[in-house]
């Protein structure tokens, strides 16, 4: 990702994308109040340099939306759940084994809620 911190290069980007056919929308980024650029229909912050859901009010959270929020706390607790098992695994002492035992219930506990967040 490219990092735009002047504004001229964020006015450049707004113009190349006019240019590629994207059309400039009436709607302001929630995050930082730039123009809001719709392309292929996505929406895009050029300041941000992030996609951009519009929710009605009364709609539910579309899952495009909800997805990426909880995707990377999702896989790194998957990660962190087979680093115990392996641990486990090989471990004899029985109080490093309560407390890893421990540590993988919280780990399943709130994966399990993740999960449920999603649906």
């Amino acid at each position: 990702m490219i990092k735009l911190t002047e504004k001229s290069e964020i006015i450049k980007v707004m113009a190349d994308l006019l240019r590629q056919g994207a059309t400039l929308t009436q709607l302001s980024c929630p995050a930082c109040s730039s123009p809001l650029f719709k392309q292929n229909k996505d929406i895009w912050c050029v300041k941000c340099q992030k996609k951009v859901i519009i929710v009605k009010e009364g709609d539910p959270e579309p899952e495009e939306a909800k997805a990426p929020m909880f995707s990377g706390l999702e896989k790194t607790l998957m990660t962190k759940i087979q680093n115990i098992e392996k641990q486990l695994a090989e471990e004899n002492d029985p109080e490093k084994i309560t407390k890893l035992g421990d540590t993988l219930s919280s780990l399943l506990e709130n994966l399990e809620k993740i999960r449920s967040m999603k649906k």
